[in-house]
């Protein structure tokens, strides 16, 4: 089992960054491959991007390209999302999930993440 922290939401304007982080502890985290997602008021949870168990291979939801980048760092368990040229419309809740090895296909799908953190609010003003 791991456990999962978010942390660096907020409030920001048009056009700016944040870079969120999920804190794993528990099991080993390159057991698991890694996805975030996010979550606006009266929407469904959406797929953002996800990274691969060894951070090689990335896939990101046709909204957020080349504006976000998902990345991991296997020695410190951790999980990163930066969020560039931010837009109000990517004002949501961001979760990060954990999807235990072995997997295969894109991870798209919320159901097949097997833990989530709690969350951290993001909010772009326009």
């Amino acid at each position: 089992q791991v456990q999962l922290v978010e942390s660096g939401g907020g409030l920001v304007q048009t056009g700016g960054s944040l870079r969120l982080s999920c804190a794993a502890s528990g099991r080993t985290f390159d057991n698991y491959a890694m996805g975030w997602f996010r979550q606006a008021p009266g929407k469904e949870r959406e797929f953002v991007a996800r990274i691969s168990w060894i951070g090689s291979t990335t896939y990101y939801a046709d909204s957020v390209k080349g504006r976000f980048s998902i990345s991991r760092d296997n020695a410190k368990n951790t999980l990163y999302l930066q969020m560039n040229n931010l837009k109000p419309e990517d004002t949501a809740v961001y979760y990060c999930a954990a999807k235990n090895r072995p997997y295969a296909g894109t991870l798209y799908n919320s159901q097949e993440y097997d833990y989530w953190g709690q969350g951290t609010q993001v909010t772009v003003s326009s």
